[in-house]
């Protein structure tokens, strides 16, 4: 019978809700085979995975989502899977990335205020954006922020009103560095969600082509943006250029439509997908403990 995963959860070590820990209790319960932690700039929860991997009996990845520009596109999300995550160097680049996350998030709560005042609405704090993030802070915990003070109807509303007006310049890993960074760490580099780049299949194409050629390992075909036809065009897409495939549901928690798994409802990610991913690096980099 076949086995399903799911190589794309969040937790709150970045813009999730929950710890490791539950991510793979969830996962267990709904039968999975393997989950990837991929948090944004941070592997700070992949230990904890492991070891609850280990009780469950579910096999964990660990994986990393960097935010990086190309060209003229900006937050382009690439998934870095097997990677050593424990490395030093690693670790300091990701701490420095955090660092500039939270000024960005000081900054942006400056800003919203402003925009509050003038509402005549209750001011937020940088302190309860952190109490609501714990491990890590985004613009998510601060929407959250604004839902429980009464700003904003829902998440959605909070990005709508204020976020999106109010927003300040964050910083991205240049996409050539990202890939070279990822194949030191003998990770694999995946393109996540390559719809949230563009709609136009002729850009995707030429982008996805040009960054085969700088290293690119595969492509997130199934993923919550794709709908059959979609998952169509980039299948044949990574068959051409010899890319891999993978899948994931980008569940952060907070969504009321995605879960664990299935995403939406329709995503199934099939094991033999990893199977595959895990080939490619042992052909490149040999026998790994995290393989």
């Amino acid at each position: 019978m076949e086995k399903y995963i799911d190589l794309h959860i969040h937790s709150l070590y970045s813009d999730g809700i929950y710890r490791p820990l539950d991510i793979v209790a969830m996962a267990a319960q709904k039968g999975l085979k393997a989950v990837a932690l991929a948090d944004h700039d941070s592997v700070s929860g992949i230990d904890e995975a492991f070891a609850a991997g280990e009780e469950y009996g579910l096999e964990i990845i660990p994986a990393v989502e960097f935010s990086t520009s190309y060209k003229e596109f900006r937050d382009v999300h690439l998934l870095g899977y097997m990677i050593d995550y424990n490395d030093v160097e690693l670790k300091g680049k990701l701490e420095a990335f955090r660092n500039h996350r939270d000024n960005r998030a000081r900054a942006i709560v400056a800003k919203v205020n402003v925009r509050l005042n003038v509402e005549n609405k209750r001011e937020i704090s940088y302190e309860d954006v952190v109490a609501i993030g714990q491990h890590a802070v985004s613009r998510l915990h601060i929407a959250r922020l604004l839902v429980d003070n009464g700003s904003a109807r829902s998440v959605r509303e909070a990005f709508k009103r204020y976020l999106l007006p109010f927003d300040v310049p964050k910083q991205y890993f240049p996409m050539e560095e990202a890939l070279a960074e990822i194949k030191r760490l003998n990770g694999i580099a995946v393109l996540a969600h390559p719809q949230s780049i563009s709609n136009d299949r002729r850009i995707l194409k030429s982008l996805v082509k040009e960054l085969a050629q700088l290293g690119l390992d595969g492509i997130e075909v199934f993923n919550n943006l794709c709908y059959s036809d979609d998952m169509i065009f980039f299948e044949s897409l990574a068959s051409d250029l010899g890319l891999l495939i993978t899948g994931g549901s980008d569940f952060h928690g907070v969504e009321e439509d995605v879960e664990i798994g299935s995403g939406c409802g329709g995503l199934a990610v099939a094991y033999h997908w990893l199977q595959e991913m895990r080939r490619v690096a042992l052909e490149r980099y040999g026998e790994r403990k995290m393989l």
